[in-house]
């Protein structure tokens, strides 16, 4: 289960004592939405596009109310990432897909979106634009693994639909009087 292998179990048995919040928490993420619309023409979601949805109304009917599986459309729309070619490949990550500008274009053109929206990749901006300006990674999380030097960013939509993005550093170190930094043991 990835919430077990990057950190978060752990995590919740430190914090709490016990895997109960952990249990809870994966239970919840099972109901989670897989993307989102916004405005009638951003497609939010975490990874990427999927060989095996063309319009947003495939997505509809997935059956959410599951963990996770290996392979397939759910699996994709987690896991995949654009990449600088054309079509569709296996991804390297050995979990989606990696997909094209052409993809990208075609998704957007048949489901009337501006743009895909997503996360997933580290860039160290904190965003970056690609298949030309089809999709939009947002990265939020600065000096990913407490190394990277990467910033995080946030994009914001007001009321008219106009977008801000905004890059951020990271917080820097403070070390209190009598207190040990603890470095969780999944960070290398």
């Amino acid at each position: 289960m990835t919430t077990q292998v990057y950190g978060f179990y752990d995590e919740c048995l430190r914090k709490y004592g016990n895997p109960n919040t952990w249990k809870y928490f994966t239970e919840l993420f099972d109901y989670l939405p897989l993307a989102a619309i916004v405005n009638d023409s951003i497609f939010c979601l975490h990874g990427g596009l999927s060989p095996s949805i063309d319009s947003i109304d495939h997505i509809r009917v997935l059956d959410r109310v599951q963990e996770i599986p290996h392979e397939g459309p759910i699996c994709d729309l987690l896991w995949s990432d654009p990449e600088d070619r054309d079509g569709w490949a296996l991804s390297p990550r050995g979990a989606g897909f990696g997909f094209g500008e052409d993809v990208s274009a075609a998704f957007n053109h048949t489901n009337s979106l501006s743009m895909v929206a997503r996360a997933h990749q580290m860039v160290m901006d904190g965003y970056h634009w690609c298949h030309s300006g089809n999709v939009l990674t947002v990265f939020s999380a600065p000096n990913y693994c407490y190394r990277s030097g990467n910033f995080g960013a946030l994009m914001e939509l007001d009321d008219t639909g106009k977008m801000r993005l905004t890059a951020f550093d990271h917080a820097k170190n403070q070390v209190m009087e009598g207190s040990t930094k603890i470095v969780p043991d999944y960070f290398l």
